[in-house]
């Protein structure tokens, strides 16, 4: 995503197709200045959805989406439009754990690549990352739901607390909370979660939704006009 001094920056996408989420946010970043660029790792692999595939047995992985990531930010880098610009990883769910995967600084494909300006993930899996000693490239940005039962906080939490990275827990929140159509349901047809087999919540919540993108457009203001922007600190 840019403003008009900035590239766009790859956002990396959920374990699905487009959704209204999605939309909505990309008409809320272009309504700012900024343009959107979301990398699609799943439809040339064959696939609308990996929320219904077991965590063992998805054909595509976080190594993949990473190398999508990396990818994308280098055809970004290379545009004549983009040069000496800044962008922004943005992403949900599986493609939040994308942008955990993408900033890791401990892997030589991710050091091997010039870093965005920020990263923000919503309700990530952060397990992953907290059991591979992952520590951050640049700003990195959690927002999670206090309630998610799909990817639970106290990973991310744990994960802030160790690398310094800001994790923010909105109360009575699931998965999926900034969502801005449907309600909570349960979603049976998701095999992980806190409980497997159980299913799992998700649906939105307009007073955690909001609470987040505030704080979302304060990282974007900080990130690509640092100088006098509140909350610049990493």
């Amino acid at each position: 995503m840019a403003d008009h001094e900035n590239p766009p920056a790859p956002a990396g996408r959920p374990g699905g197709q487009l959704n209204a989420r999605h939309q909505a946010m990309a008409d809320l970043l272009v309504d700012r200045g900024y343009a959107v660029l979301f990398p699609d790792s799943l439809t040339p692999r064959g696939l609308a959805e990996i929320c219904t595939q077991k965590i063992g047995s998805r054909t595509v992985t976080q190594t993949q989406r990473r190398a999508d990531t990396l990818a994308a930010l280098e055809w970004v880098a290379r545009q004549p439009w983009a040069a000496g610009r800044k962008s922004v990883l943005l992403g949900w769910s599986h493609g939040g754990s994308a942008v955990l995967a993408s900033t890791d600084a401990t892997r030589a494909d991710v050091r091997g690549v010039a870093p965005p300006a920020a990263a923000v993930a919503f309700y990530p899996g952060c397990t992953a990352a907290l059991q591979s000693g992952w520590k951050p490239t640049t700003r990195v940005v959690v927002m999670i739901g206090e309630k998610d039962d799909w990817t639970p906080a106290d990973p991310c939490i744990a994960l802030g607390q160790r690398s310094g990275i800001e994790v923010n827990v909105y109360p009575d929140s699931y998965h999926d909370f900034d969502n801005p159509v449907g309600e909570v349901r349960l979603r049976r047809e998701v095999p992980n979660g806190v409980h497997p087999g159980q299913g799992v919540h998700a649906g939105r919540n307009p007073v955690a939704r909001e609470q987040a993108y505030a704080r979302l457009w304060q990282v974007l203001e900080a990130a690509f006009n640092p100088a006098g922007s509140p909350g610049s600190s990493r």
